[in-house]
């Protein structure tokens, strides 16, 4: 894009009759309490929005100078700012020397409590000017969101929703670290300190997924380990991967989904959930007790909390990874994929293209559990999905010691009869991927290893000989290979070996 409407929205053209530069925190929780939220039970605040997910059809990618239609939209948002006052919050993104990405966030002030959640997801102002710049308009009368990368420009219409603003950002960061060489993935990071070959050791995990997959829940997972053995929390939703094989993280907040949240299964979570610096989104709040209900999904089974770092144990000061030891694609299949399957670099690549998921609220709460993919598990890619694909792989290649996984949490054997792949069972294989303790095999049919023993978890339960016979078996795995391969098929220039991983 030219640089014309980008000066026209920073320079003359925007001018709204207030700008409030940087308010602090207290000013803009009050405001929010102003304007709709509540505190709870537990001293948090709790906001309850019009728009409930993130606006995936509506948004417009513009690479190139805008067309007549948006650039008219645009003038007549600006020419709307000129009565209204904005809030203007500064933020850096990352906390690493030469990834720090400045963000500024500009919103109407009725909607002060977008900046404060927004705020509270990044690290402090350096008083820089922005790399990225996002302009939210809520009160606009039409839903969308036009996305100009190469000026690191988001404007955000109609929607009062704080992940959207979020992305926005996380969009942005991902698209530059990509022009920088690196690749910036939708996956979230941990450390497995666990005894491995004899000795204590700090293992790297990389975990992809789409939102409402269970990424969270297992990267915010303690794994019931004992000292000296721990975990460490990094990351729930972003990272650059550089080829050195280390992984840059961006954020100073988690972004929860909190739809049935309990203390039993997510202890962490929960708790950081409870803490007063949390902020509730569409989470269920009775009006005149404050009682905070995770379980009541009235307004929507997309509610969030937006919690701080510091307020989820198992985690320290730095949100980066020196290197990364294991990549875990989570997937949610309900036929024939089994817990766990261990790939090669080729693999782990077709992996990467297949996205291979289920849709959630997250996204699109209409088509919530149908089967999709995405590349990456990455929504938020811009430009070529391709050389994505191909630069993972490069960067496999360029680290060879890199082990990688597909992680189902879904069920084996069908929804009317299946086993059902619980937390605990996955908690406990990411466990023992990190001791080296699995025993596999390799199936000849996928050209991946399969799980013959895992401690701790009864394989037997996912033999797919319970639930199927040898014809039906055969039959959903040549559909399921078909399915896959006509996908990867739909990417020219994708480097062949990725094709051929899945024809062994």
């Amino acid at each position: 894009m030219g640089c014309t409407l980008v000066e026209q929205i920073l320079g003359k053209r925007f001018e709204p009759r207030k700008i409030i530069d940087n308010p602090s925190e207290e000013s803009l929780r009050a405001w929010a309490l102003e304007h709709g939220g509540m505190v709870t039970e537990f001293g948090n605040l709790a906001v309850t929005t019009k728009v409930r997910n993130r606006m995936a059809k509506l948004t417009e990618v513009i690479m190139d100078q805008p067309d007549p239609e948006d650039t008219q939209l645009v003038h007549c948002v600006l020419d709307y700012l000129r009565d209204k006052e904005v809030i203007a919050l500064d933020r850096v993104m990352c906390s690493t020397p030469g990834f720090k990405r400045h963000c500024r966030l500009y919103v109407t002030t009725e909607y002060a409590r977008l900046p404060l959640m927004w705020g509270n997801t990044l690290f402090p102002s350096e008083g820089k000017e922005p790399d990225f710049i996002a302009l939210t308009v809520p009160e606009w009368p039409e839903k969308k969101v036009l996305v100009f990368p190469a000026a690191g420009l988001t404007i955000i219409l109609g929607s009062d929703y704080k992940g959207e603003n979020k992305k926005a950002m996380l969009r942005q960061v991902m698209y530059w670290a990509k022009k920088q060489g690196h690749l910036g993935l939708h996956a979230a990071s941990k450390v497995l300190r666990v005894h491995r070959d004899g000795e204590l050791r700090d293992l790297g995990f990389l975990l992809f997924g789409l939102s409402g997959t269970g990424k969270t829940s297992l990267s915010c997972h303690s794994h019931w380990l004992g000292y000296p053995e721990t975990v460490v929390i990094r990351q729930d939703d972003v990272v650059i991967f550089r080829k050195d094989g280390s992984a840059v993280g961006t954020e100073d907040s988690f972004y929860i989904k909190t739809d049935a949240l309990e203390a039993g299964s997510q202890p962490l979570l929960y708790a950081a959930a409870l803490s007063p610096r949390a902020i509730l989104e569409n989470v269920h709040v009775d009006a005149h007790t404050g009682h905070v209900d995770f379980y009541d999904s009235s307004l929507t089974s997309n509610g969030r909390a937006m919690v701080k770092r510091r307020d989820i144990a198992f985690t320290d000061d730095s949100v980066d990874l020196g290197r990364v030891y294991f990549i875990v694609f989570i997937t949610r299949r309900q036929d024939i994929m089994p817990p766990v399957a261990r790939l090669n670099h080729e693999w782990a690549a077709a992996a990467f293209m297949l996205g291979e998921s289920v849709e959630t609220s997250a996204g699109d709460p209409t088509e919530a559990g149908k089967p999709l993919r995405v590349v990456g598990t990455n929504p938020f890619i811009v430009g070529s999905r391709t050389e994505e694909g191909n630069m993972f792989l490069d960067i496999l290649r360029h680290n060879p010691d890199i082990q990688c996984f597909l992680l189902n949490t879904g069920v084996v054997g069908g929804m009317v009869r299946g086993q059902k792949i619980t937390v605990r069972d996955s908690v406990r294989i990411l466990e023992m991927i990190a001791k080296d303790k699995i025993r596999w095999a390799k199936d000849d049919f996928w050209g991946y290893e399969v799980p013959t023993e895992i401690p701790g978890v009864d394989v037997e339960r996912f033999d797919l000989g319970n639930y199927y016979d040898d014809e039906q078996i055969e039959e959903l795995s040549q559909n399921l290979k078909s399915e896959r391969l006509s996908w990867l098929t739909q990417f020219p220039g994708l480097n062949r070996d990725i094709l051929q991983a899945l024809n062994p």
